[in-house]
């Protein structure tokens, strides 16, 4: 039995217009007719323009910063289209907010990824679309499908292309443990090998470079991480390769920019080439420097959209 809608309607919240508008325009639609505000106290209001009526409703939303903002304007907003009977609602979230606080790290922490999965399911929604969660296993806070696309296969063939005339000397580096799956993954794309910076942090919010597992000496590097935020431990990754390790030149990469604080000055003056994100996140005006490059995501999650519809695998999208 196929339980998708008549028909494809894309929505945008407050958060990722762009990226919905062109979602919207890969496939051949329209955005949705409506109207995301807020009332004089600050309560947002949601007015659905058009009839949803038996249609697979996406909604397409960040939550990024005003984090809080965005998250209550993606559940108003599926609430909305589950009581005006869509027939099928996917939460579009390319960048999935407070993804971080998976677990219990000391005493009385909350779980606040679980807290968030349970309010989008509780509003109405059948169906998660997001793009490297900060933590893969946070799908499983989840008792809908979720449908979890990866950024490595965005950003490998932009390095793949950028560095064919030098393939040999192109190194791979992950920023810390945590993510050594992904930059295993993307080393095995560019067919480059990988080397690992070992860290330890001696205080909150400061971190001291050990060792760099690997040699690194006179090749090129790009450093491969989900997110960055702050850029603290990026910029300080990049610093001993050049120092510690030997390297001639360092580039990185992320899939999600979220570039609050200081993480603007600290990147322009790093030793940093150029760092390549992909747009889950907008970047305002005043974040656009030099050497950020920015891909889109639209043409991945517009197939994905599409096959979920369609009632097709997702997973040729991982490949």
């Amino acid at each position: 039995m196929s339980l998708h809608g008549k028909d494809i309607k894309i929505f945008a919240g407050n958060g990722s217009k762009h990226v919905a508008a062109h979602i919207a325009k890969e496939l051949g639609l329209p955005v949705g007719d409506a109207e995301v505000s807020t009332f004089s106290d600050g309560e947002i209001s949601v007015s659905i323009k058009e009839s949803v009526r038996g249609s697979d409703c996406f909604v397409v939303q960040s939550t990024c910063q005003p984090v809080n903002t965005h998250i209550m304007e993606l559940l108003i907003m599926i609430d909305a289209l589950k009581r005006a009977s869509a027939g099928r609602i996917t939460a579009v979230i390319p960048y999935f907010g407070y993804a971080r606080q998976d677990r219990k790290a000391k005493a009385r922490d909350p779980i606040s990824a679980k807290l968030v999965a349970d309010l989008i399911s509780t509003a109405g929604a059948d169906r998660i679309l997001t793009m490297d969660l900060h933590a893969p296993q946070i799908q499983g806070f989840f008792d809908i499908p979720v449908d979890h696309l990866l950024g490595v296969p965005i950003l490998a063939p932009y390095f793949e292309k950028r560095f064919e005339s030098c393939k040999d000397d192109l190194m791979v580096v992950s920023p810390d443990l945590g993510s050594v799956t992904r930059a295993r993954n993307f080393a095995a794309r560019v067919d480059a090998p990988l080397a690992i910076v070992d860290k330890r942090r001696q205080r909150a919010n400061v971190c001291e470079v050990m060792n760099i597992i690997g040699n690194v000496q006179g090749k090129k590097v790009v450093i491969v991480d989900d997110m960055i935020d702050t850029a603290g431990t990026l910029c300080n990754a990049a610093k001993a390769i050049i120092d510690v390790g030997g390297a001639t030149e360092v580039y990185a990469c992320a899939t999600h920019g979220v570039l609050s604080g200081p993480a603007i000055e600290r990147l322009e003056n790093s030793v940093i080439k150029e760092l390549v994100i992909l747009d889950t996140i907008e970047q305002p005006k005043e974040k656009m420097m030099d050497k950020l490059t920015i891909l889109p995501v639209a043409p991945v999650f517009a197939e994905a959209i599409e096959r979920i519809y369609e009632d097709k695998p997702v997973s040729p999208l991982f490949g």
